[in-house]
């Protein structure tokens, strides 16, 4: 069993165990490896796991895999903490980034010592203002495709159940909801991530219930840039779009936008280092 170096990330609050090959030429990984670490009470605990690779023609080739243990599908906060990482690791030589994820190319810029900017590609399979069948009613809801699948519902336009509760973003059942739309036939086999925001003053605010983690997270990066083109559709909401996550930090979703596509696709806000550890692993 050997020793492996880690350091911890957060992404307004989506945090994340950063593993460079680079130092860890012989990491092992396995789903069990990685329920394990990213366990809150037996491992380090994090949302998922980053691994960092040196691959030719790029500054890094990033894998990231959820905390269940499956390999996830892009994760924007995380894209931005492994920017940050390459960046004091040496990589971003100009503070600029082109890197591979799952088999896609990115970039991304590195725009002060905590600003993080992540260059999505346009979202795909926008769909808006749909009705759900939950607990018993029609709610209205809206998709997008950001690089991971993400419903959107305004709490606002609930109608029906306890308006003190469902009305207030703050103490909105998330967990509740979120799992029942997470796994709803609409989106099976592979289910969704859900979103629910509120509008105040022009401030998106969002919670998210992530695949994946399957809980609540404190931000989703792909969820909030999902969340601002719904926002600009549905709403009139102008780029970049502010967005208050349940942690307390704020995300900046920039874009172009011409009727109802959208190009130039960017994820704003901070990424910095928690600390860093060493673990024994072994398959």
């Amino acid at each position: 069993m050997s020793s492996n170096y880690f350091k911890k990330y957060s992404g307004a609050g989506n945090d994340f165990i950063v593993f460079d090959k680079a130092e860890n030429p012989e990491l092992p990984i396995s789903s069990e490896i990685i329920r394990r670490i990213c366990d809150r009470r037996y491992g380090v605990g994090a949302d998922g796991i980053i691994v960092i690779n040196d691959i030719p023609d790029y500054n890094f080739e990033m894998q990231y895999y959820n905390a269940d243990g499956s390999l996830g599908s892009l994760c924007g906060n995380g894209a931005r903490c492994a920017l940050k990482y390459a960046s004091v690791s040496g990589r971003l030589p100009d503070n600029k980034a082109k890197f591979l994820c799952n088999r896609e190319t990115y970039s991304g810029v590195i725009k002060t010592s905590s600003e993080v900017e992540f260059q999505l590609h346009s979202p795909q399979k926008v769909k808006k203002e749909f009705q759900l069948k939950l607990f018993d009613q029609l709610i209205p809801a809206s998709f997008a495709d950001t690089g991971s699948p993400h419903v959107v519902v305004n709490i606002d336009e609930i109608t029906s159940g306890d308006k003190d509760i469902l009305n207030e973003i703050d103490s909105f059942p998330v967990t509740k909801w979120g799992k029942e739309i997470r796994y709803h036939e609409d989106f099976a086999p592979g289910g969704t991530n859900v979103n629910f925001v509120q509008i105040k003053d022009n401030v998106v605010h969002i919670r998210t219930f992530e695949r994946g983690v399957e809980a609540e997270t404190l931000a989703c990066g792909t969820g909030s840039v999902a969340a601002s083109i719904i926002a600009a559709l549905n709403y009139g909401l102008t780029t970049p779009v502010k967005l208050k996550t349940f942690g307390g930090d704020y995300l900046h979703v920039a874009f172009d936008k011409s009727g109802e596509e959208f190009k130039n696709v960017s994820l704003t806000g901070p990424a910095v280092q928690v600390f860093k550890g060493e673990i024994k692993l072994s398959n």
